[in-house]
């Protein structure tokens, strides 16, 4: 018998309070399933560090660290994908009208806050934002088994 996870083999959820330091357990879950479904070492990385960031943008952006409001972690187990759905209460990203100048922020010339998107994107194969008042907000990641580089 494989170790691999088997198609489809289901959704897994998590709830999660507005704290800081609980996106460990939504990055370490994310994680197991990806090496369980085969994922490299350096992809099931890159994976943590995404779907930490959504969660922290969801705690200090959508719920704004109100621990009433829970961060909900919706795992998603497909054949050659996992698809992580990160909800908060918030009302969606803030509008920004220009991308941030990553330059200046890794020469420590601006703040680095704000590049939490901009990371998201260069990590996963597929990142999307959605606002859907008055339900809240979530953020959906995808990563592909077999990436493939544009």
């Amino acid at each position: 018998m494989s170790d691999k996870v088997e198609k489809n083999a289901g959704v897994i959820e998590l709830n999660l309070p507005s704290r800081l330091g609980y996106e460990k357990v939504a990055m370490n879950t994310a994680a197991s399933v990806a090496r369980l479904m085969g994922f490299d070492e350096e992809r099931v990385e890159d994976l943590k560090t995404a779907v930490a960031e959504a969660c922290i943008n969801a705690m200090e952006h959508g719920n704004k660290l109100d621990e009433a409001l829970s961060v909900g972690v919706i795992l998603s187990v497909g054949a050659n994908s996992l698809e992580v759905k990160v909800t908060d209460a918030g009302s969606g990203a803030p509008a920004t009208s220009t991308a941030p100048d990553i330059d200046k922020k890794m020469q420590e010339q601006e703040s680095p806050r704000g590049m939490g998107m901009f990371l998201i994107q260069a990590l996963v194969d597929e990142a999307e934002w959605v606002t859907s008042p008055p339900e809240g907000s979530y953020a959906r990641l995808v990563i592909h088994l077999n990436r493939t580089n544009a």
